[in-house]
């Protein structure tokens, strides 16, 4: 079927549908919901089969829906209507949900029900659920709801029959800052955490601190630290912790208030926004071995399991920044000393890494400066991967991952990647040629040709589909709660095999051969001159791309490239 997506942004769960429907078989277009668009023009203009919104924040208009089955996913079990959906199950402390595929009509989330998928609710972050649970969900309700309408014969139900018996249709408002608001002095450790994960990544927790107004960003309880409701105690890799009435939470990033009139703002590492505000306080370097016994947070943790180390490594928004990028360097240099023969390297359940830190680089006194020193940066540990002879390394891929967070999962001797993961291998988008030796890694893995189309259609790509490309070699088929289990069973296996000592042999061998003839070394070099002259050029497309993207402007038109292409 030609299928149109319509969607407030081309966000994770929209990049999913649009590979997942297009791995099927379908052809996909995408239409953005911005102001000033003609929806009812535009939708003519596709002459779509069926219309699919996964993330749709205005109402379909009415030309439209009385003219083509639309099918809205909305992220809660039937009956549940709001915009604020998922907050409010966070916020509540619900543990089973659910998402909802149902068709529009004149009605917020009131119409017949397509398809309906019930999942559970970790203690996580909202953003890690909408990306784990949530999508795997969503997408599973969203492709039985086009298989039922291929068949042409599948009847909705009626919200008041799908519902469960005993249930109501329950409307839910906006959850506001009166309700997110914290009460330092009152509210449990439990409590604050909830309001935290239920607001993040947008809008935030609105609060007071050190004489300013931020939203709170991120939540990570503290088992030790203690002191007076409020006050902060200390930080840690950029995050910092402060008391509540009966403990502590970590908070890795704050946004400051907008001023009316200026320009809007962006979140940062926590102690990058306060500056000099912010006072003397200890840093808590938390040692990678041995593992520390009590709860805690940290972004890079190191442990062992027999012959297999593994190095995971969670930052918010899949966002590495220089410091971000030198200490992973270093903590992969101790992870390599360890009597190993197998390194597992990657995160648990959500993004494994989105390459550079755009909005430390926009918020640097010398933009330029920042963006060559964080890809210089992230091109060491790329490097030291890659050049990693005495034991295999595999990237295990728990989430989605984009440009040079894409590349340093290729740098491993193999890529483990989760069934729901979106992979994002191009960089033109943000106007840049992409360094992190791509021009070594992606040719190697997929040819030349095939590395040359994902990166000038800049397209997401499924797991299913990388692995079909060579991408990865190994598709891990479980929920976010699974995969490190599964990978801690896979890594264990392969340290266990005889050929895993020839491997490794083998690979000092390869190095050698490729470092007589086309140097590692020669690939940076020719990214790099690149990457530099984007970098130095004001008027160069980076600079104004980076600046919309860090401040969330909407653009003017949907972009080309999500215009139908023909299938791979």
């Amino acid at each position: 079927m030609h299928i149109l997506l319509l969607a407030s942004a081309f966000n994770s769960l929209t990049q999913r549908t649009h590979a997942e429907l297009r791995d099927r078989g379908h052809t996909v277009a995408v239409e953005l919901a911005l102001p000033g668009t003609c929806l009812p023009e535009a939708v003519r203009r596709h002459a779509p089969q069926l219309i699919v919104a996964p993330m749709l924040k205005t109402a379909i208009p009415e030309e439209v829906w009385r003219a083509h089955t639309c099918l809205v996913v909305h992220p809660g079990p039937v009956g549940d209507r709001g915009p604020s959906s998922l907050d409010w199950a966070i916020h509540e402390g619900a543990q089973d949900w659910g998402v909802t595929v149902l068709q529009a009509d004149g009605e917020m989330d009131a119409g017949d029900v397509w398809a309906s998928v019930r999942c559970r609710i970790p203690e996580v972050s909202k953003s890690e659920l909408y990306r784990g649970e949530i999508a795997d969900a969503a997408m599973e309700a969203v492709l039985l709801a086009v298989e039922r309408f291929a068949g042409g014969t599948h009847v909705p139900l009626r919200q008041d029959a799908a519902r469960p018996a005993g249930t109501y249709p329950r409307p839910r408002p906006y959850l506001d800052q009166g309700v997110r608001r914290i009460d330092w002095a009152e509210d449990s450790t439990r409590t604050v955490l909830r309001k935290l994960r239920a607001a993040d990544s947008q809008p935030g927790v609105l609060d007071v601190l050190l004489g300013g107004e931020w939203y709170l960003h991120g939540g990570h309880p503290e088992g030790v630290l203690r002191g007076r409701p409020g006050e902060l105690l200390a930080t840690r890799a950029g995050a910092v912790c402060r008391a509540t009435r009966d403990g502590a939470v970590w908070i890795p990033e704050l946004r400051p208030r907008r001023v009316p009139g200026q320009p809007p703002t962006f979140k940062l590492p926590a102690v990058r926004a306060l500056g000099d505000r912010l006072p003397r306080l200890p840093e808590q370097v938390m040692p990678r071995l041995p593992e520390v016994p009590h709860r805690t947070w940290s972004d890079i943790r190191y442990r062992e399991d027999g012959d297999t180390g593994f190095l995971s490594f969670s930052f918010p928004g899949g966002a590495m920044s220089t410091e971000q990028c030198r200490r992973l360097l270093g903590a992969y240099r101790e992870a390599c000393e360890r009597p190993t023969s197998v390194l597992v390297l990657g995160g648990e359940r959500d993004f494994f890494s989105n390459g550079v830190h755009l909005h430390v680089i926009e918020a640097a006194d010398d933009p330029a400066a920042e963006s060559w020193a964080n890809i210089n940066a992230i091109d060491d540990l790329v490097e030291a991967v890659l050049t990693t002879t005495d034991r295999l390394v595999v990237s295990s891929v728990a989430g989605n991952a984009a440009a040079g967070g894409v590349m340093l999962a290729l740098a491993a001797d193999e890529v483990w990647c989760r069934s729901g993961a979106v992979l994002n291998p191009h960089y033109r988008l943000m106007g840049l040629y992409g360094s992190e030796y791509w021009t070594y890694s992606l040719p190697r893995r997929v040819g030349h040709s095939t590395a040359e189309r994902l990166m000038s259609q800049a397209l997401p790509v499924s797991s299913a589909g990388a692995l079909r490309l060579g991408l990865v070699d190994r598709v891990v088929d479980c929920g976010p709660d699974r995969f490190a289990h599964e990978v801690g069973g896979l890594a264990a296996r392969l340290a266990a095999l005889p050929a895993t000592a020839s491997r490794i042999t083998a690979k000092k061998t390869e190095l050698d051969r490729l470092e007589s003839t086309t140097p590692l070394a020669g690939f940076r070099e020719r990214e790099l001159a690149r990457m530099r002259r984007a970098f130095d050029d004001p008027d160069a497309p980076y600079h104004a791309l980076r600046r919309s993207f860090v401040h969330k402007e909407r653009p003017p038109r949907t972009p080309p490239h999500l215009a139908p292409v023909p299938l791979a």
